[in-house]
C-alpha cells in the first residue's frame, strides 16, 4: 500500500535520487523535479499528497513555487534549505509552508517531518473520521477545509483554518505565542511570534459580531483562547 505521493523539487540531482531512494523504501511514491517551473507542472499533473521544496532553484526559486501552491491547493509544503542560507520563517509561515528541513539532513529526519506533518494535517492513511468542531453560528471542517460561517462558506487559508480549529477544539484554554506556533505550525520557533498575531487579526475580521456565545480572545501578556460562554 503506498504511503502517498511526494513530489521533491530540488535541482540538486544527487539530493533528489537519495530522497527517492529513502522515501520509496518507506513506501511513498516520488516523483521529481529539478527547476522552479517543472515543480509547478508536476504539481499540476500529478496531484501530490506532500511537497519537499527546495529554495534556490532555477526558473522559479522555493517562495515563488509555495506561493503558486497555495494560490490553489492546501497540499503540505516542507521547504529544503541549504545550511548558512538565511531562512525567513516568517515568510515561510505567511506563505503557507508546514515545515523546513536544513541541508545537510539525515534522511531519517526528513522521513520523521514528512509523517508528523501528514499527521498534523490529517493526511495520514486518511479514515473516514471527519475532522470537525461546531458552535453557534460557526463549523470549522478540517476534511474538507472548510469554514462555514452563519451557514456560508468562507475562504480561509489553511493556516488561519488549521489555527482556529485548533483553539475551537479545546475551548477556554489558554495557549501561548509559541505553543501555537509549534502546535499548528510545528516549527521550532525562537521568539517571532508576528505570524500569530496576524493570523489571529484576520480571523476575527472574518467572525467580527457573528455570534454571541463564543469569541476569539486575546489573554493579554499570555496568548490567546477561544472562548465559550456557558
Amino acid at each position: 500500500m503506498s504511503m502517498g505521493k511526494i513530489l521533491v523539487a530540488d535541482d540538486d540531482q544527487n539530493i533528489a535520487e537519495l530522497l527517492r531512494l529513502y522515501l520509496e523504501k518507506e513506501g511513498y511514491s516520488v516523483v521529481l523535479a529539478s527547476d522552479g517551473e517543472q515543480a509547478i507542472e508536476r504539481f499540476n499533473s500529478e496531484n501530490p499528497d506532500i511537497v519537499l521544496l527546495d529554495i534556490m532553484m532555477p526558473k522559479l526559486d522555493g517562495w515563488q513555487v509555495c506561493r503558486d501552491i497555495r494560490k490553489k491547493s492546501n497540499c503540505p509544503i516542507i521547504m529544503i534549505t541549504a545550511k548558512g542560507e538565511t531562512f525567513d520563517k516568517v515568510l515561510g509561515l505567511e506563505l503557507g509552508a508546514d515545515d523546513y528541513v536544513v541541508k545537510p539532513f539525515e534522511a531519517k529526519e526528513v522521513i520523521a517531518r514528512i509523517k508528523a506533518v501528514m499527521r498534523r494535517t490529517g493526511r495520514a492513511s486518511a479514515g473516514s473520521d471527519t475532522k470537525e468542531v461546531s458552535y453557534d453560528k460557526l463549523v470549522v471542517n478540517m476534511t474538507k477545509y472548510e469554514l462555514k460561517v452563519d451557514g456560508k462558506v468562507i475562504d480561509t487559508p489553511p493556516k488561519e483554518l488549521e489555527l482556529l480549529y485548533h483553539l475551537a477544539s479545546n475551548p477556554n484554554r489558554v495557549y501561548t505565542r509559541d505553543q501555537l506556533l509549534n502546535e499548528v505550525w510545528g516549527f521550532e520557533y525562537y521568539g517571532d511570534s508576528r505570524t500569530v498575531d496576524v493570523h489571529v487579526k484576520r480571523l476575527r475580521e472574518k467572525l467580527e459580531g457573528v455570534s454571541d456565545k463564543w469569541s476569539l480572545k486575546t489573554v493579554w501578556g499570555v496568548g490567546y483562547k477561544f472562548e465559550v460562554k456557558e
